[in-house]
């Protein structure tokens, strides 16, 4: 009648470990958030993916491509 005490401290484990890892998604959510805010939006006409990159030595020079 009692019933399976193990069973209800497994119970109440798995539902601290859910609460603490959505806990984590939300501290991460918030700090992509303030990332994202700081940067501010992309004015240059330059891709962002390939600011700053330089041309290997095979590759001929960006003008005359």
């Amino acid at each position: 009648m009692g019933g399976n005490p193990k069973a209800t401290f497994e119970k109440r484990r798995k539902e601290m470990k859910r609460k603490q890892k959505q806990k984590e998604k939300s501290e991460k959510q918030l700090v992509r958030k303030d990332e994202k805010s700081k940067v501010g939006p992309h004015v240059s006409g330059e891709d962002p993916d390939l600011a700053g990159l330089v041309p290997g030595p095979n590759q001929p020079p960006p003008e005359e491509a």
